[in-house]
């Protein structure tokens, strides 16, 4: 989906890994990303991807504490 991807590129300062898995039998494509940064950009990121036509997305954050 080159409209996913031109956003990730935007976005690609805050993605640390990314990973594809194309299930081909249902014609379904899952893009799962590891993200660091503010809840702010997240969001902005997520907000942009979810009002795509055909694409999903869900997220989930966890806080990360310095040791």
């Amino acid at each position: 989906m080159p409209r996913v991807n031109t956003l990730l590129s935007e976005y690609s300062e805050i993605i640390l890994g990314r990973q594809g898995i194309p299930i081909r039998d249902h014609g379904i494509n899952i893009i799962s990303l590891v993200i660091e940064g503010n809840t702010d950009r997240i969001n902005a990121l997520t907000g942009k991807i979810g009002k795509l036509e055909g694409v999903e997305v869900k997220s989930i954050l966890t806080k990360y504490r310095e040791q």
